[in-house]
């Protein structure tokens, strides 16, 4: 399986989940668009979770972080970001998320794995910087997360 078909199977993947895990969500920062997902690794085919290093299991997650530019005239691109991530649970006990850039293609996405436990409430906050820009963007966001 090639680099793109394995992106492509991930992210095809990521997008049909059933709703129970909150698919891809989006929201707006000016001209950029930043996209979120938060899905068990148990989704994922074992072989392109295999071939990307991540670790399957039915307590671990990943959140999958991408920014998309919009360009004048329509339509978006991918734009590459710096950014940190955090997760807290409801004790407030906050853990650092360790991202990952992935480049396929025209695509430009970050991942991060996590452990959680079932039925936990997570709030995750991302603080990004668009490549070539000054402003640092906050965007935070909540999860409830389910053993498969």
């Amino acid at each position: 399986m090639t680099a793109h078909i394995r992106i492509g199977a991930l992210l095809l993947g990521l997008t049909l989940l059933p709703c129970v895990v909150l698919a891809q969500q989006s929201e707006r920062f000016g001209p950029y668009e930043l996209h979120y997902s938060v899905v068990n690794t148990t989704f994922l085919d074992p072989k392109v979770a295999a071939s990307y290093g991540i670790t399957r299991g039915r307590e671990r997650a990943i959140v999958n972080i991408s920014l998309r530019r919009h360009r004048e005239g329509g339509g978006t691109t991918a734009h590459a970001m710096v950014l940190e991530g955090w997760a807290r649970d409801l004790i407030q006990t906050q853990r650092k998320l360790e991202f990952r850039e992935i480049r396929e293609g025209d695509a430009i996405y970050y991942i991060a794995e996590f452990p959680f436990l079932n039925e936990e409430w997570l709030t995750f906050k991302i603080e990004f910087q668009p490549e070539g820009s000054d402003q640092t963007y906050t965007h935070s966001f909540k999860r409830q997360l389910y053993r498969d």
